[in-house]
């Protein structure tokens, strides 16, 4: 009979144990499932800022060869231009909100225009188009007119020139749409304007090829630049060029506008004249 009840009292000992360790081990569990799903958000965050700051450096450090504060154009001869870059052009703002595009890319009274001029008025706002560093906050009389160098992320450096105003200082971190100057007549202008370059390794890419100044918007969702061996500084790249479609967009007002025929652009883009084009489809043009 005792023997009975002691191994009884053994078996509900034991029994207790288990369910105790069991219950022990759940709320331990339960206690620290906030703390591991906390400490996989910042974790993840952690890494993500560390991904961000590899990528930012990959341009600082891998991309460009130095970081020069006083000259738009200061790339040694050697420099390695790579056969072909993609550029993202998400995550963008325009300059300006002014459409009127006065002076296009291209040649102009002898000279290379290596921009384009968009009609501002002195004291509009100028914003950075994209995520960047400031690279250069200087001042030519008979050039530029104080004029700002934007180093972004995504490989492209942009130019914002005959500015009233700089808003910004050498070294500095800007955010995309944060403003960075005034638009004014300074240096070598002749009325109120924005001169807005886009350059990559140097480079001068006509911004008409990106930005949709009438339209407000990047032309593609990328641009895919294409190094074709020339002189650094004389070439003018040969690049594969993109159409963002918009509403009411035709395949014949489409290649007029990059100066191809309509088979041309079709046989591109694997498509027939009686294919129906949607709202922000891109279509290859070059």
């Amino acid at each position: 009979m005792h023997i009975r009840y002691f191994v009884k009292l053994i078996m509900t000992i034991i029994s207790l144990t288990v369910i105790g360790s069991k219950s022990f081990s759940q709320d331990l569990l339960v206690r620290q499932a906030p703390i591991d799903k906390k400490l996989k958000t910042i974790d993840s965050l952690a890494l993500q800022n560390l991904l961000k700051v590899e990528h930012e450096n990959y341009f600082v450090t891998d991309l460009y060869p130095e970081w020069n504060g006083k000259h738009v154009h200061s790339y040694d001869k050697n420099i390695i231009i790579p056969d072909s870059f993609v550029i993202d052009l998400t995550n963008f703002c325009m300059p300006t909100s002014h459409t009127q595009v006065s002076s296009p890319f291209g040649p102009r009274r002898r000279r290379m225009h290596s921009g384009i001029d968009v009609k501002v008025y002195v004291g509009d706002t100028i914003v950075s188009t994209f995520d960047g560093k400031v690279r250069v906050v200087n001042t030519e009389r008979k050039g530029y007119g104080k004029y700002i160098v934007i180093r972004h992320y995504n490989g492209l450096e942009t130019v914002y020139a005959h500015l009233s105003k700089q808003l910004v200082e050498e070294n500095q971190e800007v955010k995309v749409g944060e403003v960075i100057g005034l638009g004014g007549n300074t240096g070598r202008s002749y009325g109120s304007h924005l001169h807005f370059e886009t350059r990559f390794l140097g480079i001068a890419i006509n911004p008409a090829l990106m930005f949709n100044f009438p339209q407000q918007d990047v032309v593609a969702d990328s641009y895919v630049f294409k190094n074709n061996k020339k002189t650094l500084g004389t070439r003018e790249n040969s690049t594969i060029r993109y159409h963002k479609v918009k509403q009411g967009d035709t395949l014949s007002e489409i290649a007029l506008k990059w100066g191809i025929s309509v088979n041309t652009l079709c046989k591109l883009n694997r498509i027939t004249t009686k294919t129906v084009l949607r709202k922000g489809q891109i279509l290859r043009c070059s």
